[in-house]
């Protein structure tokens, strides 16, 4: 084996020890890898969340170790559906509507990272964000819309840093809007 692909990721249970403690562990025992690629997260060095600090502790342990590749992406259009968008509470999604997101199709991303194989070690590529900023807030009345869905939405804020990170747009990255595939394309899919 001369590549890897590492998307093994535990974001919810045992973070430290599957992306810090395991991970370097795989680090030790792939050190023959020619080119070792880390999918990772645009903003884990800004924001102040566990499973990001985690990533990013893995990112500099590759750093340190094997001939690398790492890629940060947006976050999915699965996940941001399924984190805020999949239960309402009274006909209402309730979500921090000032969180601005950058959502990207998952096959895009894979397509991208198979794309990076033959290319060898490249270090820290720039990121792959999605084709369009938008609020958490927007997302929803496009989510009612599209479903025809009698809902409403209710925009909550938050104080302290983790919501102002994400109101900040520290998910996303504006200059690197690779994927093509929208939220709304996402969404238009799933009821076909």
């Amino acid at each position: 084996m001369d590549v890897i692909i590492h998307s093994a990721t535990s974001p919810n249970k045992h973070t430290k020890v599957v992306e810090v403690s395991g991970f370097n562990e795989l680090l030790r025992r792939a050190k023959h890898i020619k080119h070792f690629i880390y999918p990772s997260i645009v903003g884990i060095d800004e924001i102040p969340l566990n499973y990001y600090k985690h990533k990013l502790e893995a990112e500099i342990l590759l750093k340190n170790s094997i001939p690398h590749t790492i890629v940060r992406a947006t976050q999915f259009h699965h996940f941001i559906d399924e984190l805020f968008l999949s239960r309402s509470v009274i006909k209402r999604y309730i979500v921090p509507g000032n969180f601005k997101c950058q959502s990207v199709d998952v096959n895009e991303f894979a397509n991208h990272l198979i794309g990076i194989v033959d290319k060898g070690p490249q270090g820290k590529l720039e990121d792959f964000g999605g084709p369009n900023l938008v609020t958490l807030k927007e997302m929803a009345d496009l989510k009612i819309k599209i479903n025809n869905e009698n809902m409403k939405v209710l925009s909550i804020s938050f104080p302290g840093k983790l919501f102002k990170a994400f109101s900040d747009g520290e998910n996303t990255d504006s200059l690197r809007k690779m994927g093509k595939f929208t939220f709304e394309d996402y969404l238009r899919s799933k009821i076909k």
